[in-house]
């Protein structure tokens, strides 16, 4: 946690910069804006600003967001003034904060700003195999590339692998390489020189540098353009880095860890990403399941955003009622842990009575989750399903299974993993299934096909 101070509050913030440091943040001060600029610029960085009100909060946030610099700001004054408070959220602070600060107030807002409430909540096996690697390869100085879908977690357990590593008291340092113009993107990584380009108004200390001793994450690495890709092999081949318009190489010390929630070795192949960077990268892989995968998590970490949002609602914690436990575990979560965040965020403030019930549980646009519309491929297997179900009397359990199996595949095009989870089976019992039926001469619909089973068993990954 790197906290700025900035403009004549030294002496009204000693509680604050002494709670910060306490908690193991650095604490940098700046009399005015252009200081400011220079402490960012300059590589520091901070997470948090703790700005004087009395301070043009306005200009700073227009100069922040002209460098790219992205850190929210707090303000803060020696009034309780409910004017200057509203004039300072609307010029872009994200709190208000009047001085002498309350330590709890200065500690909360420092807790929430570090994200510490991001935990490690998990039951399933499945996550519990990839934590325990994960804290195999901690200490170590090795690259790590973690993978999974959008919304499973991978910026929370690329910061858990940090502060169990030897760099733990050293910056950790985020870039999302997807959210930034590929013609910006080269200056944040490496940094530039004054007049480098248009805009290029002072030195700027680019996040490799900012990361020296610590971590850099590069998020969604695999929508990197190619050509940067060359300059990122080299600069953690040869652990230097030229700042664009410079004229000799920097060196830097940090550790790599990326993320992708794409297919990396499907992407070599289609040559968007280049080979060797993936092995300097994937050195060790952490796979994170979708929720789906690991059913004991669904429960465990709804319970855990429940107290959580509770707690930042100022709202009773009521436990979930068994009807809403059904929902919950019964629905697919495409959007994985971030989509049941949100969804239970929802359910704390939407509650009535005594408990979390169904009603509770919705979409975003309002509607019951368990009566959203279903996904067309889920509707065709279910719809198959009933129809087996009417002349189950007389057969057997096994010709009511390998039907039933096959009538879902077939519904889901082929899709082997949506036709698991639809039957309620791993994806290895089915491929067995699947193999023991074709292997008695039984066509098998193949996988992504969406005709009429082909004349030769087929059994497809």
């Amino acid at each position: 946690m790197r906290l700025l101070i900035v403009g004549t509050l030294k002496g009204q913030l000693t509680t604050a910069t002494k709670i910060a440091m306490d908690n193991g943040a650095t604490v940098t001060h700046a009399e005015d804006h252009e200081q400011a600029m220079r402490v960012l610029r300059g590589g520091k960085g901070a997470d948090l600003l703790l700005v004087d009100v009395a301070l043009d909060i306005r200009d700073l946030v227009m100069r922040l967001e002209a460098e790219h610099i992205h850190a929210p700001i707090v303000a803060c004054g020696i009034t309780n003034d409910a004017r200057a408070a509203v004039a300072a959220i609307h010029a872009g602070a994200k709190e208000y904060i009047p001085l002498p600060p309350e330590p709890e107030l200065i500690a909360a807002v420092l807790a929430a700003v570090a994200n510490d409430s991001r935990e490690l909540v998990y039951r399933d096996d499945a996550m519990a195999r990839v934590i325990k690697l994960a804290q195999q390869i901690a200490g170590s100085d090795a690259s790590v590339m973690i993978t999974g879908e959008s919304g499973t977690g991978k910026e929370v357990l690329a910061r858990y692998v940090h502060t169990r590593s030897a760099r733990a008291k050293r910056p950790f340092i985020s870039i999302n390489c997807a959210a930034i113009p590929e013609h910006l993107l080269e200056s944040e990584l490496f940094g530039h020189e004054k007049g480098a380009f248009t805009g290029a108004i002072a030195r700027r200390i680019g996040k490799f540098e900012e990361a020296t001793g610590g971590t850099l994450l590069l998020d969604e690495i695999s929508e990197m353009d190619v050509r940067l890709q060359s300059k990122l092999l080299r600069a953690i081949q040869e652990r230097v880095i030229d700042r664009v318009g410079g004229t000799k190489p920097v060196p830097v010390d940090i550790r790599i860890i990326a993320t992708s929630n794409r297919n990396l070795a499907e992407a070599v192949r289609e040559g968007t990403f280049r080979e060797d960077l993936l092995f300097r990268l994937n050195v060790v892989n952490l796979k994170i399941p979708p929720l789906r995968e690991r059913p004991a998590d669904i429960m465990e970490l709804a319970q855990h955003f429940v107290k959580k949002y509770a707690e930042a609602n100022g709202v009773p914690m009521r436990p979930i009622s068994a009807e809403a436990k059904r929902v919950l575990s019964t629905n697919r979560w495409q959007g994985n842990v971030r989509e049941l965040e949100n969804t239970m965020h929802r359910a704390v403030l939407m509650a009535q009575g005594d408990e979390i019930g169904p009603d509770a549980i919705l979409t975003p646009d309002g509607d019951r989750l368990d009566l959203a519309k279903t996904a067309p491929a889920v509707a065709h297997a279910t719809m198959a399903a009933e129809q087996v179900t009417r002349a189950l009397v007389g057969r057997t359990v096994a010709d009511v299974e390998r039907d039933l199996i096959l009538e879902t595949l077939k519904h889901c095009l082929g899709n082997r993993t949506h036709a698991a989870n639809i039957l309620g089976i791993s994806i290895r019992t089915l491929r067995n299934k699947l193999n023991e039926y074709a292997d008695g001469g039984i066509p098998i619909t193949p996988a992504g096909t969406p005709g009429e089973y082909p004349r030769m068993p087929m059994v497809g990954a």
